[in-house]
């Protein structure tokens, strides 16, 4: 059974024309659309949301499904949800498909690195997972904005010829003001802070599967938040599995930290403070441990 996971932006044709052109076999989609932004950009892609589902239902014969991706820039989140939607269709025995040519970056990258994630867990099925990229034909911005520019005109050549209307004098100052705005800085205005910041940082999955003993260890330290030494790492995992902590254990843990660290995995940081180690999960390291904490 093909899944087709397809998280909702602004784009139509990107999302199942390409499906539909390459005779996909589609037996079910989940549509993700986003809840957060301004009142007329959520209306719009709730609306593509709604063409899509009838649509894949008509044309491919598709059982579908809508879901809300309740912040389309919280990239963790999106990384969690990812994650969980693909493993339970994986689970469900599906060969799963992650479109990642609509939403924001954020999302995009979530999904792609979530699917990159699983396919080093489940070895078995690294077959059945695949993301994919649909590149338009042609963007609509440009011929909007030469559109834009013949109205402008037009509105020029009316006040030119007489005409008195206070309607025709607003509409040319904000054709005006946004072909100088769409001239100047492209399609995007500004930098939207996000969670106290403007970068959002896009960590890359590990490439290789995590052990059962780091495994305890990244999840002490997803509870913990971080240790000022392996030593105190070690101690604080002896107490907790009832074992004696010595230094034949004290060394498992170092090489298994090591292992998980940024010469390995990647899924812990280490800050060298005098002779030791502070010890913390890394941002995918993070992500690691919330896709995994209900499976404990």
């Amino acid at each position: 059974m093909q899944t087709h996971i397809v998280p909702v932006g602004f784009d139509y044709d990107r999302l199942i024309a390409p499906l539909v052109r390459d005779q996909f076999d589609v037996d079910r989609v989940i549509l993700l659309e986003g809840a957060v932004g301004s009142e007329a950009n959520v209306e719009y892609s709730q609306n593509l949301s709604k063409k899509l589902e009838k649509d894949f239902e008509n044309l491919l014969g598709a059982e579908t499904e809508r879901l809300v991706l309740a912040d389309v820039y919280d990239y963790d989140a999106a990384f969690e949800q990812a994650y969980d939607l693909i493993n339970d269709e994986l689970d469900r025995g599906n060969e799963v498909w992650v479109n990642i040519a609509a939403m924001p970056r954020t999302v995009s990258f979530a999904f792609a690195t979530a699917a990159h994630s699983l396919m080093v867990e489940r070895q078995e099925d690294r077959q059945h997972i695949h993301t994919y990229y649909t590149a338009p034909e042609k963007y609509l911005e440009t011929e909007l904005a030469e559109e834009l520019r013949e109205q402008r005109d037009l509105l020029q050549d009316l006040l030119d010829d007489g005409v008195d209307d206070e309607r025709v004098e607003a509409h040319l100052d904000t054709a005006t003001s946004l072909l100088e705005e769409f001239d100047e800085r492209g399609t995007t205005i500004g930098a939207k802070e996000i969670g106290g910041s403007h970068i959002v940082e896009l960590p890359v999955a590990s490439f290789s599967n995590v052990k059962p003993f780091e495994e305890v260890i990244l999840f002490k330290l997803g509870e913990e938040g971080e240790f000022d030494s392996v030593s105190e790492l070690a101690e604080a995992l002896a107490k907790e599995l009832n074992e004696e902590y010595t230094d034949s254990f004290r060394s498992k843990v170092i090489y298994n930290v090591d292992r998980l660290g940024p010469g390995g995995k990647g899924y812990i940081e280490q800050e060298e403070v005098g002779k030791s180690y502070r010890t913390r999960l890394s941002r995918i390291g993070e992500l690691w441990v919330r896709a995994h904490s209900g499976e404990e």
